[in-house]
């Protein structure tokens, strides 16, 4: 059933108020970007409320109505809503779009946006798997889109300091890097059974390229933890940390050479090496440095987290950010707006963001082969050049999905 609905703003008053014109230090809302958001559940919910003053939304979709309706009417905004994305990418009068699907429906949506000739701003995870992420990055830049994936902690001044200290060999030669023992989704239950769906969700819809299956609510409000979906939690948390080795390594368009699992420490614990040596060691239980990693050289020691670092010996690292600039991010932990920002004024300039597409396809395409390791449970070699398992062919066949008819990526 499709409930798209449209609304429409009454004939605008003669005599204009500050609020249309814009008061002093604010952008008018004539002169703001407009935006549509895909996407409104907890996260498209946070990026809304985030927006720089120089954007604003118009229009937004869910196959979830509800939530969509919801949305608007908790911000008395009388915005445009579909059910059915596609329509909110027609539009003429929108610049840019903001994608916060579930993983497995972004790639498309995305894709789409850039044949759309939409900018788009991309939540993290980027992809649902490694062959998709590629012609992401191959429609981005056939239609000349801005990109910016949402890997907040590359805008971090304090995360950009401490990245490429170790980049430029701040700790000399690096003896290792330890990061997060992700976990991985899992296979779905064959014995999940059926319910019935919610009357205001577009469940095909929602299923997208994935297998057709019944509806149940543990696959709806559970779905970052079933394979089906999502990566689980090395793509989740493993797209910000996963990114910040790859960032302080100075591999953000390549990738490691080696995966293998990772004997005599936690369980499922798993290692990979770069090209130049560096070995790093995924071991650390979860929620001990989430987001980030400890990188051990011959001069020190420096542990990067989330808008912060901590160095051994202290003081290893000379000059630091401005305190203003360090507090504005602290102000709520899953803060996006001066990335948001950040992506709004490449917009303008057509310039490249920090976390532009390619950046994104590969930290999280880091997050897959190592979901793939784990999954095969054997060491494997990886191309980066080429993205490929080489002669290993149930490897390399774990790297594209077939997705449901009438939901592929377009040509």
């Amino acid at each position: 059933m499709n409930r798209d609905r449209r609304r429409v703003l009454g004939v605008a008053p003669l005599f204009l108020s500050s609020q249309v014109l814009g008061r002093a230090g604010q952008t008018a809302p004539s002169n703001r970007v407009r935006v549509g958001i895909i996407g409104t559940g907890g996260r498209g919910n946070l990026l809304i409320d985030q927006l720089p003053p120089g954007a604003q939304i118009v229009t937004a979709s869910d196959c979830n109505m509800r939530r969509a309706e919801e949305s608007a009417a908790k911000r008395k905004a009388s915005w445009e809503l579909h059910q059915d994305f596609r329509r909110l990418l027609d539009r003429k009068d929108i610049d840019g779009v903001i994608v916060a699907t579930g993983d497995h429906q972004r790639v498309r949506v995305c894709v789409m946006a850039c044949q759309a000739g939409k900018d788009v701003y991309a939540e993290k995870p980027l992809t649902l798997y490694v062959t998709e992420g590629r012609a992401l990055v191959n429609a981005v830049n056939r239609y000349s889109r801005v990109f910016q994936v949402g890997s907040q902690q590359r805008s971090m001044a304090m995360n950009q300091v401490a990245c490429a200290f170790v980049r430029n060999g701040g700790l000399g030669k690096l003896h290792f890097v330890q990061g997060t023992n992700y976990t991985s989704s899992k296979p779905i239950p064959a014995d999940l059974g059926e319910q019935p769906a919610p009357a205001d969700l577009n469940w095909n819809e929602w299923l997208g390229q994935t297998p057709y299956r019944p509806y149940h609510e543990k696959l709806l409000r559970g779905w970052m933890g079933w394979r089906d979906y999502s990566g689980g939690e090395m793509t989740n948390w493993g797209a910000h940390g996963l990114d910040q080795i790859q960032c302080a390594l100075g591999m953000d368009e390549t990738g490691p050479v080696e995966l293998r699992p990772l004997a005599g420490t936690s369980p499922h614990a798993l290692a990979f090496r770069y090209a130049n040596g560096v070995t790093v060691r995924l071991e650390l239980p979860a929620g001990e440095i989430n987001g980030g990693a400890i990188f051990v050289g011959e001069k020190g020691r420096i542990e990067i987290t989330r808008n912060n670092f901590r160095t051994d010996p202290a003081g290893l690292i000379k000059e630091t950010p401005p305190k203003e600039e360090v507090d504005k991010w602290q102000r709520a932990q899953w803060q996006a707006q001066y990335h948001m920002q950040e992506w709004l004024d490449c917009m303008k300039t057509r310039a490249k963001p920090s976390a532009h597409v390619e950046i994104g396809h590969r930290s999280c395409s880091l997050a897959h082969i190592l979901n793939i390791t784990r999954q095969l449970d054997r060491r494997l070699q990886w191309d980066p050049a080429n993205e490929r398992f080489p002669n290993d062919s149930e490897a390399q066949g774990m790297l594209d999905r077939t997705p449901r008819k009438g939901f592929e990526l377009p040509v």
